[in-house]
This record gives C-alpha cells, sequence and structure tokens, in this order.
C-alpha cells in the first residue's frame, strides 16, 4: 500500500525550468503549494545513478531531506534503441554545460546519421517520478510514450528533446502541441496518473 500525501506544501526537486512548469501544471488541480527547488536555494545532488529510477529517488530524498518537505521528482529521458538506449539516463548531459537542447537534438541526429539513410529512427520517452518524505520513505511511478525522431525539430513549446519527437499516431511532435494534448499523453503524464491513484487520489 503507497504511502499518502497528506501534507498542503510540496518541492518540485529540479531546477529545470520546463520541468517545474510542467510537474506544476500537473498538479494545479489538486490545491497544492508547490516551490522548486531553486526558489528555496536547494543545491542540486550529482546523478549518481545507474538508472532513471534510482536518479529520481536520489534527487527526491535530497530534497525532502533538505527542505523537511514532500519532495517530488522526476528524472526523464530519451531512449533511442538503434542507438543503444542513448542518450538514456545522460539526456540533460547532451545538452552541454549550457543546456542548449539544439546542440542535443543535432547530436542524436548525427549519432543516427552515422548508421545510414535506413537507421530505425524508433524512440520514446521515459520519466520516472518519485515522491519522498523527509523521513527517507520514497513512492516511484514509471511512465513511457513510444514515437520517432523527426528532423529538422519544429514548435517551440515544450523543451528538451520534445521538437524532435513525434509521438505514435499523432501528427504534431511534442514540441507542436499545446500543453494540455502533450500532459494528456506524455510519458511524465503516465507516470503522474499512477502517482496520483497511489498518493493522492
Amino acid at each position: 500500500m503507497a504511502r499518502r500525501f497528506a501534507g498542503g506544501r510540496l518541492v518540485i526537486a529540479s531546477h529545470n525550468p520546463g520541468k517545474v512548469r510542467e510537474i506544476r501544471d500537473l498538479l494545479a488541480p489538486f490545491g497544492i503549494a508547490v516551490s522548486g527547488a531553486a526558489e528555496l536555494g536547494l543545491s542540486e545532488p550529482d546523478e549518481t545513478g545507474d538508472t532513471f529510477r534510482a536518479n529520481a529517488e536520489l534527487k527526491a530524498r535530497a530534497a525532502a531531506q533538505a527542505a523537511a518537505l514532500p519532495a517530488l521528482a522526476d528524472d526523464s529521458g530519451l531512449v533511442v534503441p538503434a542507438l543503444g538506449g542513448r542518450p538514456g539516463i545522460y539526456s540533460a548531459r547532451w545538452a552541454g554545460p549550457t543546456k542548449d537542447f539544439a546542440v542535443a537534438m543535432a547530436e542524436v541526429e548525427r549519432a543516427l546519421a552515422a548508421l545510414g539513410p535506413g537507421a530505425d529512427r524508433r524512440a520514446e520517452f521515459v520519466a520516472v517520478l518519485s515522491l519522498a518524505w523527509p523521513d527517507g520513505h520514497v513512492e516511484s511511478f514509471e511512465g513511457r510514450v513510444a514515437g520517432r525522431l523527426e528532423w529538422p525539430p519544429t514548435g517551440d513549446k515544450g523543451f528538451g528533446y520534445d521538437p524532435m519527437f513525434l509521438p505514435a499516431g499523432y501528427e504534431l511532435t511534442f514540441g507542436e502541441m499545446e500543453p494540455a494534448e502533450k500532459h494528456a499523453i506524455s510519458h511524465r503524464a503516465r507516470a503522474f496518473k499512477q502517482l496520483v491513484a497511489a498518493c493522492f487520489g
């Protein structure tokens, strides 16, 4: 049985403005007072885990202990089978020190191009949401969405690799979709639905 969230305040354990905004939007219907880690001056822990789940739990526990409040962390990324699963847990690092995802998308495209014109362009976004309490207890939930990679990137909505990711069954990339449409089908939204059912419902 998952632990229920009973408090009125929650920390989003991320310094990524796009991620904080997306999670804040998902939490909006629950009337929870939400603060981002940067707003509270929390430092970013080193992501030393070797899975999305390990890194999400590490970030959630660190923020919960530092803020003495429940904390929700996300670890997510783009998984490309043709590239051996890369960039995977290193998705943000491919954007370099300036976190420029135009650079990251170009790097992914270069790696695919090196495989030749018949390269498998299937990909999936993976997200793990971990909700931790100051006592160290944590609940984690995973969501995935399948699609393919388009080039050149299109759309200026979303963040990260969204402009090059075309979800299966849709004609718009995540970068072209309105936030409400993306929130209905995204990897993060799928993980969030599990979180809500287990801890908020």
